[in-house]
């Protein structure tokens, strides 16, 4: 997919089946310059029909609409046809499965608690985003039970029981494309494998649900974080949104702690303040993950935690749908080894083989 130069105009067809929400929609993004809607479908049926005649940039989809739904759409027309999706849905579970099937990211519809101003502002943010992307084509993920990752065994504990991994903490940031980056490298990853912390930039509400998936799908025990769980081997959590989420040394142990607080690098669950965390508590082995992402948040901090010894990984160019958080990470020197989002898990594994 060409990217745009800046100087482009960014061409949008708007997919919902409300005639309110398509107005909302279509007059909030026409006030951006960058923006031109080139009209707008009223079911999956109806976009088919008109993509290859206005021939949009990006399009802005509902997952819940009579006839076809979004993720039928999406799984019918992008393996053929790799376009920028936004998702514009309710909270919703089905979101998951929509990005499942390749859309680059999603928005919360306005409800009680989010203005009609806030969720142009985002949507318009991730319109601007997704015109760079990279989509790849790829088969979905079948939503089953929870099964055991591959490894050399094929068994769900390939670790062992060595105390060297009982001393290690493994943070895991991203945004933009990072839901199923993620879950791609979770699932690779073992039931005894060292305590996790991920950040994933995700409105409220939905943070808890893609817990709850990832406990369905991977082999570990996931869940949503909250103030005093204390970390330990086959456990990885999940930072609230809308929280920031901290490592915490008590003694000799390690819980996360959640709070308010403020956003920093414009976010909140923000990346570098885990990391930044990490590497002022950790005192024991560390390993810090950069994923997918827009912007830089999390850069810095991996840098502060590689500099206090820890082992970094980040997502390669190829593979990322936004090259920003691992790229800056990578430029200034805060990743030791860059690796395919699908060899992300491989990497982790062989390092902490070596530690055991």
């Amino acid at each position: 997919m060409a990217i745009l130069g800046q100087d482009k105009k960014i061409r949008i067809l708007v997919v919902d089946d409300s005639m309110l929400a398509r107005s909302m929609i279509i007059n909030g993004l026409s006030a951006h310059p960058r923006i031109d809607v080139v009209g707008y479908a009223i079911n999956s049926i109806d976009a088919k029909n008109k993509i290859n005649l206005l021939k949009p940039d990006v399009i802005t989809m509902d997952v819940e609409m009579p006839g076809m739904s979004g993720i039928d759409f999406l799984k019918q027309y992008l393996p053929t046809n790799p376009l920028p999706v936004i998702l514009v849905s309710s909270l919703n579970l089905k979101v998951f499965d929509a990005l499942d099937a390749g859309a680059v990211d999603f928005v919360h519809k306005p409800d009680g608690q989010q203005g009609v101003d806030s969720f142009v502002a985002s949507l318009t943010q991730k319109v601007i985003m997704a015109a760079s992307a990279r989509v790849r084509a790829h088969p979905p993920t079948s939503a089953t039970a929870r099964s055991a990752p591959a490894g050399p065994s094929g068994a769900p504990n390939i670790l062992g029981a060595g105390m060297a991994l009982d001393r290690v903490v493994i943070g895991l940031g991203a945004s933009t494309g990072g839901t199923e980056a993620t879950l791609t490298v979770m699932k690779q990853l073992p039931a005894d494998i060292p305590p996790m912390v991920i950040v994933q930039h995700m409105p409220p509400g939905f943070t808890k649900m893609y817990a709850e998936r990832l406990n369905r799908l991977c082999a570990m025990e996931v869940r949503e974080a909250q103030s005093g769980d204390e970390l330990h081997r086959g456990l990885a959590l999940v930072a609230p949104a809308d929280l920031q989420c901290r490592v915490v040394r008590i003694g000799m142990k390690y819980t996360i702690s959640c709070s308010k607080g403020e956003k920093v690098s414009g976010h909140r669950p923000s990346v570098d303040a885990l990391f930044h965390s990490m590497a002022e508590t950790v005192t024991c082995k560390m390993v810090g993950i950069i994923m997918t992402g827009m912007g830089q948040d999390g850069a810095h901090g991996l840098l502060a935690m590689r500099k206090k010894g820890a082992y970094t990984i980040g997502q390669d160019k190829e593979s990322s749908v936004v090259y920003g958080m691992p790229g800056v990470a990578n430029n200034i020197g805060a990743v030791m080894i860059q690796a395919s989002c699908e060899n992300v898990a491989g990497v982790l594994l062989r390092h902490l083989k070596s530690l055991s």
